[in-house]
């Protein structure tokens, strides 16, 4: 983080510039080591002491704080509320966004590995209580065709299956490939 400290009719004392890095020191925290710059401007008139904080924080968030009171602490205190103020909500978006679910671009991608689960994802899709939870992928029409048609539309993808209707029984089937590298067929029973 790179700190600028300005004066107008104040000079800087090391008592200064630690009572303002002691004040950043929170939002540093609060934002992991995401500040960039911050620029501090404390000025004087008559007898009001005037504060004022921008901070540059990484992603282009830009947060400016002003306040004045009788002694440079007050002030110093105001504007670094009014920052933390908006720190604490660009946090919050933040872990909100991690809250949610995961983008239709990623999906893709992940329902691939949970269509063969393994022990290790059944066990991950646990819930606190230790039922498994059953998490639906996605949803497609089921379509008449042959199993000699729908090995060719397995093909070698690992791990991939296809449900269809069998045009001969008229009746809807699985067809998977197996670990071994085989295909396997589910039909339900008459």
């Amino acid at each position: 983080m790179r700190l600028e400290l300005t004066g107008r009719h104040v000079t800087i004392t090391p008592a200064i510039r630690k009572a303002v890095e002691r004040r950043l020191a929170r939002m540093e925290r609060m934002l992991q080591d995401h500040i960039v710059s911050v620029q501090v401007v404390i000025g004087r008139l008559k007898s009001r002491h005037q504060v004022e904080m921008t901070l540059h924080a990484r992603g282009e968030h830009f947060f400016h704080g002003a306040a004045t009171g009788r002694d440079l602490a007050a002030a110093l205190g105001g504007a670094a509320e009014k920052l933390e103020h908006q720190v604490q909500k660009l946090k919050s978006k933040w872990t909100e966004r991690k809250r949610q679910g995961v983008s239709p671009a990623r999906a893709d991608s992940l329902v691939l590995a949970l269509e063969r689960p393994t022990p290790r994802t059944v066990a991950a899709r646990r819930s606190a209580d230790g039922d498994v939870r059953i998490i639906r992928t996605r949803r497609y029409a089921v379509k008449p065709m042959s199993v000699d048609e729908a090995a060719l539309e397995v093909g070698a993808n690992d791990g991939a299956f296809i449900v269809f209707r069998n045009a001969f029984t008229d009746t809807v089937n699985v067809l998977f490939r197996r670990p071994d590298g085989n295909l396997g067929l589910i039909e339900p029973e008459a």
